[in-house]
């Protein structure tokens, strides 16, 4: 386990993200002081995607589970606020698609049609009329 400041050190993104809030700069925004931030990501799926971060570096959800349940806490509330159906996904390791060694929860809003199929549902694939 490293430190933030290590960890954007070292070249973690969302490190880099919260340790430039932390300087007094702007960007991602934390909820409250939950020591939790949010932000959409580079490549968001569907319109409204948000990703979830601890500000502690922690590798995956299973390094920190703690942590890993605060997280999901705030972006249920997150998305109690928003009123619409929506997925709450974690990925822990490269093998699960973790894409960026910190933990993170994706909120994806769902809507009818926006072309999101997930592999475990009984979804029809979309049409390649659709966008995602």
């Amino acid at each position: 386990m490293n430190s933030t400041l290590d960890a954007a050190e070292a070249g973690c993104p969302f490190c880099k993200m919260v340790m430039h809030v932390v300087l007094g700069g702007e960007g991602i925004e934390q909820i409250g002081a939950s020591g939790v931030y949010h932000f959409e990501p580079l490549n968001p799926v569907t319109p409204g995607h948000r990703l979830f971060i601890p500000a502690f570096h922690y590798e995956h959800a299973a390094e920190a589970p703690s942590a890993t349940g605060a997280v999901f806490e705030w972006a249920a509330y997150w998305a109690a606020e928003r009123g619409e159906d929506f997925n709450l996904i974690v990925n822990a390791g490269s093998d699960a698609s973790q894409t960026v060694p910190h933990l993170h929860v994706h909120y994806v809003p769902r809507r009818p049609g926006d072309g999101l199929v997930l592999p475990w549902t009984n979804q029809p694939p979309a049409s390649s009329g659709e966008n995602r």
